[in-house]
This record gives C-alpha cells, structure tokens and sequence, in this order.
C-alpha cells in the first residue's frame, strides 16, 4: 500500500529520539526546524548533538533505553545500531499509538521519512521505495526552486521576509525585495537573491547587477533600466525609490538587483527607508561585495596572517580634499593594513599623492582588478609609485577595485604555484 504523506505541525510537542549516532545527528537539527520539544536517549552522543544539549536545545538523557520512554510522545524516532533495542522502541510506540520510525528498517516501520529538502519556506519531501531515487529527485527539485530555474508564483501571501508598516494583508504579495546580485559572475548571487527574483512581477536592475539573470525571467515581468552611467546618463535615486513605491503599490513584487551586497556603497537603506516610510513591505537580500569578492576572485586576500589583520574599505566617488570626502587619508596613509578602493581609477593619481603624503611607501604593493569575476576580468599588479601610469597605459576603467598593502604578495605567490600546479 502507498504511504499516506502527511506535514507534522511538531512545535512544541515532544518527541522522543532513541540513539545517538549518525543518523540522530542528521534529523535532529530538521526536528529542531520544526519546533520540536526532543528528548535524547543514548548512552553516548556525537560532539554535535552533544552541543545542542550543552546548549539546552534538546534534552539528552546518557543511558540506555528503557519500556515508558515512549509515554507522552508525539513521534519516536529508534536511530540505535541495534537492531533489538529499534524493534522495542517501535513496539512500545506501537502500543502507544504513537507513530514511530525505525532508521534500519523501512518494512518494519509504521512511518517512513522522506528525501527531504527546503528552498525558503517551501518543503520538499520525496518517497519512491528507493531512497537513491527519492534523494536525487529530491536534490533536482531543491537545485531548481534555489536556482529560480523551476519557479512559481506566489498565489496568495508574501513572499517570506517582507516588512512593512501596519498589518499584513495575507493575500496580497505586493511589496519590494532589495536584492544584492553580487560582484558580477551571476552565479555568485545568493540562493535567497535568485529565488525572489525569479518570483518578481518588476525588476528595477543596475548597471553592475548580474544582468545575464534578466534573460531567465518570463516574458511579462517588467523590467526597467535604473542604471547610472559614470558621468553620463543617470536615474535619480528620488525616482527609482517612488518607481519601487508605485509599482508595489500597483499590487505588484517588485524586485530591485543591484551589484554587490545593497547595503556596502548601494543606497540600499535609502531604498529600504522609502518603502517603509511609504508603507510599502520590504526585505533585503545580501550579497557577496565586489570589496571583498572581488579580490577574492583574483586569489588576493584582503586579510592574511602575519601580513595584514585589518582591512578598510574607501569610497573614492569624490577625491581626496574635496570638502564632501569623509574620508580620514591621514589615518589610512599611516595604516598597515589592505586598502580596498572602490571607484579609485579615475582619482588614482590624486589617492597615490594622499596615501605618499601620509607615510605610505611609494614600493608598497598595488593590485587593480578591473571587471572582477567576470570572463573581462583583467589585473594589474604595481606599486603606489607606478600604479597610475599603468592603468593610464592600459586603459582601466571602471568598474575597477585598486587594492593596496602587502596581501598582494600573497597573491602574487599564489597565482606563481597555480601556474606551477598546472604545469606538472
């Protein structure tokens, strides 16, 4: 007969888990998930379910089992090696009638567990008598729901993670994501990030968002160009926050992908504080920040032990001794630690000045990676004496990261044994 699936509503309920090896180890933090009041019993424990006990998120009881353990529970699970001491606890729980599952026998269990998954709020469980094929179908389906590849749309409710002012209404999924698309490579986006943006009715994009995801989106989503070209064309952002404000009110999830994480030089907050001011429900989606990623991509580490134990990451929009620079040069000229400079290049002259005025030396090393994680991507490695001559010489121009310090040496060393690497 086929097992009749069915969505257990554990919160606060007790269960009682019986062993404490592997497999107790894998569905424990799932009971958990579900609220679970778990009772542990087993002589011993794995370091991590020892923890959670050490944490007071279950309860372990170091012994053996023993006839009444089963009382009062909801759900049993027999997890031992033995398979005697499984068949009592599924006999007990039997006599209870209470459902239980035996871990090292499906014939002999009353319930059996699926290939499970979650993508965000929705749950994923697959029972096909093969738990190879349960697992992999399991796998495609969560791998296409994380991806946006297999993707459908709310019918009613929100999206989950939305705030706003006043009460929710239930069914409505009107409201505005602020997503970071991170550095560039659009496999780099979040799982999160995808996932709302294949759910978006509008999608607001920057010049820098992983635009190549655009193509994935069906044909009726709505999708404006709010990007701001470096001195040339330019939405203002007072227009792209009441474009978010008056799609969403329209009924519409709107969808904001911006490059890197919103919040790290993104105007991600202004965006966030207009939606809510207006009323309008929001959540944000961090990404991966071109100031770190980016490096990243280039085996730069902006931190490194013994080299570098702090990094500062600068804005250069305006250059040094422009009177609307917050920006404390003398501090960071004296610093030891990584300078990681964003939309640097064009100011690369009047920044290499400030940082020699204030004690850096002229042979400290310089990387400038240009369109980082991109298949474009192209390097430079100087020093703050010569940087800018280089990227006049080669025509560098934004997006671009300059970073400063000695982790460039790291770097520098690691790319020497890939190439080593590759050779042998």
């Amino acid at each position: 007969m086929d097992p009749y699936l069915l969505g257990l509503r554990l919160g606060g309920r007790r269960v009682v888990v019986v062993g404490g090896g592997a497999v107790a180890t894998r569905r424990i933090p799932v009971l958990l998930d579900a609220g679970a009041d778990i009772v542990l019993i087993s002589p011993t424990v794995t370091a991590s379910l020892e923890d959670q006990a050490a944490g007071g998120r279950i309860r372990w009881e170091p012994r053996r089992y023993a006839d009444g353990d089963c009382a009062g529970a909801w759900l049993v699970c027999a997890c031992t090696d033995d398979a005697a001491v499984n068949a009592a606890v599924a006999a007990e729980a039997e006599r209870e009638r209470t459902w239980s599952v035996r871990a090292d026998d499906a014939q002999a269990s009353a319930a059996w567990t699926p290939a499970s998954g979650r993508a965000d709020r929705v749950q994923v469980g697959v029972l096909s008598g093969d738990p190879l094929h349960s697992a992999a179908i399991r796998d495609a389906v969560i791998a296409g729901l994380r991806t946006g590849q297999l993707s459908a749309r709310h019918g009613r409710g929100r999206p989950g993670g939305l705030r706003g002012v006043g009460p929710p209404d239930q069914h409505s999924r009107a409201g505005v994501a602020i997503i970071g698309g991170g550095p560039g490579d659009p496999g780099l986006i979040t799982v999160r990030g995808r996932q709302l943006l294949a759910e978006a009715d509008v999608v607001l994009t920057d010049r820098l968002a992983p635009r190549s995801l655009l193509d994935e989106l069906p044909a009726d989503v709505e999708v404006i160009d709010v990007s701001k070209i470096p001195y040339g064309r330019a939405m203002a952002q007072e227009q792209i926050n009441a474009t978010l404000i008056e799609r969403a009110r329209a009924g519409h999830f709107v969808a904001r992908l911006k490059g890197g994480d919103p919040f790290v030089f993104g105007r991600g907050a202004e965006e966030v504080l207009a939606c809510l001011r207006a009323g309008v429900p929001v959540t944000v989606v961090p990404g991966v920040t071109s100031a770190v990623g980016v490096p990243t991509s280039a085996w730069l580490p902006v931190t490194h032990r013994g080299v570098a134990q702090e990094f500062h990451v600068v804005s250069v929009h305006v250059p040094p001794g422009d009177e609307r620079s917050t920006v404390d040069w003398e501090r960071l000229g004296g610093s030891s630690g990584t300078l990681v400079l964003l939309m640097a290049v064009q100011r690369i002259g009047a920044v290499v000045a400030e940082l020699r005025r204030h004690g850096r030396s002229p042979d400290t090393p310089v990387f400038v990676i240009a369109d980082g994680t991109m298949p474009t991507q192209r390097t430079i490695n100087s020093t703050l004496e010569q940087v800018e001559g280089k990227v006049t010489q080669e025509g560098i121009r934004p997006p671009a990261i300059v970073v400063v310090g000695d982790v460039v040496g790291v770097a520098a060393e690691i790319t020497e044994l890939i190439g080593d690497v590759t050779a042998w």
